[in-house]
């Protein structure tokens, strides 16, 4: 038997999505991660903080 040229091919396997990376030291895929993450932390905590107090940032440090 030949084979049919209307049957397709196997797929080839696709490669692996990247996991999380390992802690390492300078401008890594896994420090800027954190940093994002860090930063949105913190967004959410000066947004709770001037709804909780009433005042905004500034003010709250008396520099206002």
């Amino acid at each position: 038997m030949t084979p049919d040229s209307a049957t397709p091919a196997p797929a080839q396997p696709e490669a692996p999505l990247q996991s999380d990376p390992a802690p390492a030291f300078g401008w890594t895929y896994y420090a800027e991660r954190m940093n994002g993450r860090f930063a949105m932390v913190g967004f959410v905590a000066l947004l709770l903080l001037e709804l909780v107090t009433g005042q905004d940032f500034f003010s709250w440090l008396g520099l206002r």
